[in-house]
């Protein structure tokens, strides 16, 4: 480990990192020359059966206002429909794929992480993509200059599903049970936990500040 790592681990589903999106993009580009960066899938939403979003819309629903009113981002009217009409939506909200998408991305385009984590979140609370439908992310990677073919050919394979429950396996060992989360790794087995739930721009970057300054480390 040759540099401290920015670790965020989110999930797809999660409106509040929805929420986080301008907090997350804005740390990311002020600490790049100090840290890396990491992103790991979360699996919030897992079912052993396919569940219909009607099971959870009241959640949706309740927790996007909340979300709009602390963060100030907006949710798009193709998403809520499906939330305002869960009857009649064809939802089957699952987080595993998403994740897939993710660990192809992080291996094949690392610089475009961030950048298609937040896309993925906004064509599903914005534009109101359906992220269980493999076309979904189609005009995504168009969007990013990303090969369509190649990324197709990855997203049902063992491989990248080993990788993705690997994630959801660290978000664990983390002590994650809710997104987003934000962590600072110094050295091999040092970690700092910067937020856990969404948190203010300032306030992290309080934290970071203080941690830089006990270790040493120049920003």
């Amino acid at each position: 480990m040759t540099r401290p790592v920015l670790i965020y681990c989110f999930d797809a589903y999660c409106c509040w990192c929805y929420g986080f999106s301008p907090i997350i993009q804005k740390l990311a580009k002020e600490y790049a020359p100090v840290f890396d960066f990491e992103v790991l899938a979360g699996g919030m939403i897992l079912p052993a059966k396919p569940v219909p979003i009607a099971v959870m819309a009241r959640h949706f629903k309740e927790t996007y206002q909340q979300v709009e009113k602390t963060t100030g981002v907006r949710f798009g009217r193709d998403f809520l429909w499906h939330i305002e009409n869960p009857d009649e939506s064809d939802w089957f909200p699952n987080s595993e794929k998403p994740a897939v998408a993710l660990n192809i991305i992080k291996d094949d385009c690392p610089h475009l992480m961030l950048s298609f984590t937040v896309s993925l979140q906004h064509a599903l609370f914005f534009e109101g993509r359906d992220l269980c439908d493999d076309e979904a992310y189609r005009s995504l990677l168009l969007e990013m200059s990303i090969n369509p073919g190649d990324f197709y050919s990855k997203l049902h394979s063992t491989k990248y599903q080993t990788k993705t429950h690997e994630d959801f396996e660290s978000c664990h060992k983390l002590g994650v049970t809710g997104f987003p989360c934000l962590f600072l790794q110094t050295g091999e087995k040092k970690m700092y936990a910067l937020s856990y739930g969404y948190s203010h721009y300032d306030a992290i970057k309080s934290g970071i500040t203080d941690i830089i300054s006990a270790i040493g480390l120049n920003s």
